[in-house]
């Protein structure tokens, strides 16, 4: 299976505002736990903390997914931690056609 289809990616920027939202089927509890670890890891290496929110609801059956938000000043910095964490997913191209860059200087 295509990594994009297991893990679909959308980012959007706006002026003061950056998000990246990240959508996997619950039942695959393994792309939690590596969604998870990821965003942590990259909070390690780039020393940011973004607003992440879990949408996970026990009620709820279908698409789970992590919502990661900077706001304000901080959202200067959002494009290489996204990029970074998409790469870090091996995720190559977002539904927005957002598509990492190999040479961002992060």
């Amino acid at each position: 299976m295509d990594r994009c289809e297991e893990i679909i990616a959308n980012v959007k920027m706006e002026e003061c505002y950056a998000g990246l939202s990240l959508v996997f089927d619950e039942a695959r509890t393994d792309l939690r736990e590596e969604i998870e670890q990821a965003i942590q890891k990259v909070c390690n290496e780039t020393k940011l903390e973004p607003l992440v929110f879990d949408n996970k609801q026990v009620d709820k059956q279908g698409h789970e997914a992590y919502y990661i938000e900077f706001t304000d000043e901080a959202q200067r910095e959002s494009g290489c931690f996204f990029t970074t964490l998409l790469k870090e997913l091996r995720i190559d191209k977002c539904v927005n056609d957002f598509i990492p860059q190999e040479d961002a200087k992060c």
